[in-house]
């Protein structure tokens, strides 16, 4: 489905303009950038019912007519005595910003998420019950939508990808329930990986001051589109300290087409585990540098059975090259489910592209790989690892790391079940030292088990 930003036409509404500012050569000053864009900004306050009321300093539970009944009703825990306090409903504030004269309202996931009631704000401090249309915990992004009866102020969206590092931004948004606040800073970053929901966006990094009540409002450009939804800052005190984050408008409009349909997000979904490729992988492998993901669980439902393997690297999916690790989680949630694609895998040391249909991920795909019980018993040295190994169920345990060691700089841990050396699989302390000897790089791969899941690490052996 395409974006459209059309009014709907309807006997009730009048035509209202787009709010994005028209920039002359020299660019527009601050004050007639929030001017414009400022009407189509809104304050959005949640309420949450709480349990039922609570006592201060606890209720016993007495029969009916015991004495004691009449003290706790006159000096607490009783209602009307001295010391009871009902509970109150848990509130919370944020912003938004309209993007439609229908009343569409984007804002977080977080600023809505079990709201019992919505409220948005405008900017002349009419109000207005929302309701949600659909809400994406994984991008932070959230649709609503408000009724109003007349046509709304409205903002566009601008072209995120094509922001610059120290360009110009302003943001807008609740800071602190205050109302209408605006800032100004730049472009710091692009492309941060901050954990926050799931692995599909990359931040845009701001200087422009974000605090509390920020959430869910909108990172302009200097021409007054809307180019991020801020989301996050980083604060060891809860105010700005000059390092927000937003997500890209581009991420922030494709959620928004797919919520707008029909209220949920689709996603493509190959059901596999990866890993990023390190430095000791790709020397293990001969790759020549470390760069895509390597394959360590393939799921037994997914599409990829039998077309992926463990261990395949992949270097690229539908002609895109994987740079970074978190590549390819973003690329295939991209991808319309049912599609088949080429993707280009080193497999055997030999590279060939395959072709995969792409599943949807409806839900978090949980992988259940073997659970390793193992059972220990007379325990061997492998010096060239600097590790104490004994025979387990489904491969050979690490008993002991040595500190220094080449095994403990790759990241094995004591507990860990080796199951691969190279091409080989091991089951036994002498199997792993044999494959060691016969490997003749200045690497080896290992595939581990560990805390159920399966992981690949490169070892240096020079």
């Amino acid at each position: 489905m395409k974006f459209v930003s059309a009014v709907v036409a309807a006997a009730m509404l009048v035509a209202a303009p787009s709010l994005t500012p028209r920039a002359d050569a020299h660019g527009m000053v601050y004050a007639d950038l929030a001017e414009r864009v400022s009407p189509a900004v809104v304050n959005i306050f949640t309420e949450q019912a709480a349990p039922e009321a609570s006592v201060a300093g606890g209720m016993p539970n007495l029969p009916e007519g015991h004495p004691l009944n009449e003290f706790f009703k006159r000096f607490g825990g009783m209602p009307g005595g001295r010391g009871y306090r009902d509970s109150e409903p848990s509130r919370s504030l944020g912003s938004g910003f309209i993007f439609s004269p229908e009343g569409y309202v984007i804002t977080n996931h977080h600023v809505i998420a079990d709201a019992d009631t919505i409220k948005v704000a405008l900017s002349d401090e009419r109000e207005f019950d929302a309701r949600v249309i659909g809400s994406d915990k994984a991008t932070d992004v959230a649709l609503i939508k408000i009724e109003s009866g007349f046509a709304l102020p409205f903002v566009t969206f601008g072209d995120s990808a094509g922001l610059r590092v120290g360009e110009e931004v302003v943001a807008v948004g609740n800071a602190f329930g205050l109302g209408g606040t605006v800032t100004r800073g730049i472009v710091s970053a692009k492309g941060r990986d901050i954990r926050v929901g799931g692995p599909y966006v990359d931040y845009i990094q701001t200087d422009a001051s974000i605090n509390r009540g920020n959430s869910g409002g909108p990172l302009f450009n200097m021409r007054g589109e809307v180019v991020g939804m801020n989301t996050a800052i980083f604060s060891p005190s809860g105010g700005s300290v000059g390092i927000g984050f937003a997500v890209p408008s581009a991420i922030v409009s494709r959620i928004i087409d797919d919520l707008r349909d029909d209220g949920t997000v689709s996603r493509g979904w190959i059901g596999v585990g990866i890993q990023p490729v390190t430095d000791a992988i790709a020397s293990a492998l001969d790759l020549p540098e470390a760069k895509g993901t390597i394959v360590s669980t393939v799921s037994a439902d997914g599409p990829s059975v039998g077309v992926l393997r463990e261990g395949d690297v992949i270097l690229s999916f539908n002609g895109q090259s994987l740079e970074k690790g978190r590549d390819l989680p973003r690329f295939v949630a991209r991808t319309e489910p049912g599609a088949s694609v080429p993707v280009e895998i080193m497999r055997d040391r030999a590279r060939q592209t395959i072709y995969l249909t792409v599943g949807t991920r409806e839900r978090e795909a949980a992988l259940t790989p073997a659970v390793v019980t193992s059972t220990p018993m007379m325990a061997s040295v492998a010096p060239d690892l600097g590790v104490t190994l004994a025979p387990a169920q489904g491969g050979v345990q690490v008993i002991s790391v040595e500190p220094g060691s080449a095994a403990r700089s790759a990241g094995i841990e004591r507990g860990d079940v080796i199951t691969q050396v190279a091409d080989r699989i091991v089951t036994s302390p002498e199997e792993v030292q044999n494959a060691l000897v016969e490997n003749t790089g200045d690497a080896v791969l290992m595939r581990i088990e560990r805390d159920g899941r399966s992981l690949y690490v490169g070892v240096s052996l020079s």
